[in-house]
């Protein structure tokens, strides 16, 4: 993704649909999807289920299947709200478990190479940063939010000389 074209003539309009927040479109779905189907699943077993002869389940039983439906949903919700959103100063990554924000000077590459299930930043420290929002999943989606974000650093990171 090296070596962007910035958009030429570009208006405000043009710069705020560039700096729009990235998500995961497939990702979000069945995250979503999966979440409230469990949930369901887990409550209709936990009040759902008939009462036979020597099997009753006891309220703790009930409150245990509904804690997992909660836990499940829990790390389910992570996997929904991954996002990258970029701002004029940097841009913030949320991933399952971490969320780092980053300057735009911090950002040297965006690598989106073949079987790589996401992008992936280079920064300028020698570190690799995975952007879940972008993935390849999302197919031409994914590769049309990759090319954005790599118009986004090449836009950020030019100077006046531009070396």
């Amino acid at each position: 993704m090296s070596g962007a074209q910035v958009p030429a003539g570009s208006d405000g309009q043009e710069a705020a649909r560039l700096h729009l927040p990235f998500r995961s479109v497939r990702g979000r779905r069945v995250a979503t999807g999966v979440a409230v189907a469990q949930g369901l699943v887990f409550a209709l077993l936990a009040f759902g289920l008939p009462s036979r002869e020597g099997f009753q389940l006891a309220w703790y039983d009930r409150v245990g299947f509904l804690a997992v439906a909660a836990a499940v949903g829990w790390v389910l919700s992570r996997f929904a709200l991954v996002a990258a959103v970029p701002a004029q100063d940097g841009l913030a990554v949320r991933n399952l478990t971490t969320r780092r924000d980053l300057e735009w000077a911090q950002v040297v590459d965006v690598r989106f190479g073949d079987g790589d299930p996401w992008v992936t930043l280079d920064l300028s420290d020698g570190d690799t940063l995975a952007v879940m929002a972008i993935q390849r999943a999302d197919g031409a989606h994914g590769r049309a939010e990759a090319s954005r974000l790599a118009t986004l650093v090449a836009l950020h990171s030019r100077t006046e000389r531009d070396d």
